[in-house]
């Protein structure tokens, strides 16, 4: 399976300009589109019910093919899910840190472009 540098995620409590809003996971990202080198800032509001892990490590994501193929027989943390359209993503733990595997649709992403 062919892993792809996507983005590094960073939780944070500073609003950043620019931030984009996901409901379900209670969490505002920003900065992904305007890094050279996939920098995504999350803060992540009090309420949210991702695990810890993720709302306080930094974690590192790979696009890949299939999301369920890179999370099988893994430590999942986070199963499939879609944050947005044309989005599917999973998080594991590797060595004590979360990784993210991502899968995305360019013809309906509305979160992520592919540019970077």
């Amino acid at each position: 399976m062919e892993l792809r540098y996507h983005h590094m995620g960073i939780p944070t409590d500073k609003v950043r300009d620019g931030e984009t809003y996901l409901e379900k996971s209670k969490v505002f990202i920003s900065g992904y589109e305007d890094s050279d080198y996939g920098i995504e800032w999350l803060r992540f509001e009090d309420d949210s019910e991702l695990p810890e892990i993720v709302r306080k490590l930094p974690h590192i994501a790979f696009a890949v093919d299939d999301v369920y193929e890179a999370i099988e027989g893994k430590d999942v943390l986070i199963e499939p899910d879609s944050p947005s359209d044309g989005v599917i993503c999973a998080f594991i733990v590797e060595n004590g840190a979360p990784v993210e595997f991502i899968k995305i649709d360019p013809e309906k992403d509305t979160l992520f472009r592919e540019s970077n």
